[in-house]
């Protein structure tokens, strides 16, 4: 008996502590209305559409077959790294007015509420608490190929 009561114990105090780690969001969430489209894009950084791409702070809209709903920003944040962003607000529904826009090549603003975030890190500076959503991707500095998929 006590053998039985020690091990419901132990699976309530699991399943407790379990729970209490699960609701706590990250800082990379969306809201649950946000959309979930695969992304598959390949950019050759030596065409001229893509040149602004060779610069630390550069960036490009891909507005592309398979780069989102609203497609995509794509910023050189360093020498070896790159910020992949959906053009879709993270932090309200959809809709006509809420498509992402680059803003003084600083920083990512929404029209509807003018939320702002902060280009090179996806920080977010006024009106949303969250980050604009991000993807993965892989970078071939030789070709200067970069693949960006979800």
């Amino acid at each position: 008996m006590k053998k039985t009561f020690s091990i419901l114990s132990l699976i309530t105090l699991l399943i407790f502590s379990n729970l209490a780690i699960k609701s706590c969001g990250s800082t990379e969430d969306t809201v649950s209305c946000f959309p979930n489209n695969p992304i598959n894009v390949t950019l050759n950084l030596n065409l001229p559409a893509y040149y602004p791409l060779n610069q630390v702070g550069g960036w490009v809209y891909i507005n592309e077959q398979q780069s989102g709903t609203r497609g995509l920003i794509v910023v050189r944040s360093s020498d070896t790294t790159f910020k992949v962003y959906d053009r879709n607000a993270p932090h309200i529904c959809p809709d006509s007015n809420t498509t992402l826009e680059v803003q003084d090549n600083i920083r990512i603003v929404c029209p509807k509420d003018n939320a702002q975030w902060i280009l090179l890190t996806g920080q977010p500076t006024a009106v949303a608490n969250v980050q604009p959503k991000t993807y993965l991707y892989n970078y071939d500095p030789s070709g200067k190929i970069l693949n960006v998929t979800y």
